[in-house]
């Protein structure tokens, strides 16, 4: 799971608050964060609920708390955070906090495919 791997990793997320057009397009290039560079590779907005907004991103990394961070640049506070894939790997919806699937062999050889690269 080292950020070296640059293993995709995707997110949903909410936020309180909304980002625009040039938010987005700053957060797809790159902010400057204490620990160096950070992007999104990809941020969709998917829907609002009154002032709470849910976007899924994409990134490789996967610093300390780096989603967050990104979105704090911003003022705006991420109130929920789902890790929905790691790799090729969607993660099962009802997966709680705390527990774990087994992947099977051809998961796990996909992954280990990624290390190796």
């Amino acid at each position: 799971m080292h950020p070296r791997y640059e293993i995709e990793r995707e997110y949903s997320v909410r936020v309180h608050g909304k980002l625009d057009d040039n938010q987005i397009a700053e957060l797809k290039s790159g902010i400057k964060l204490e620990d160096g560079l950070a992007q999104f590779q990809k941020i969709i907005f998917k829907r609002g609920e009154r002032s709470n907004n849910w976007y899924q991103v994409i990134l490789k990394e996967g610093r300390n708390r780096e989603v967050r961070r990104l979105f704090e640049v911003f003022n705006i506070t991420v109130n929920r955070l789902i890790r929905i894939r790691f790799g090729e790997i969607r993660l099962p919806l009802n997966l709680q906090k705390g527990h774990y699937i087994e992947l099977s062999q051809s998961q796990v050889s996909s992954l280990l495919k990624k290390f190796k690269e």
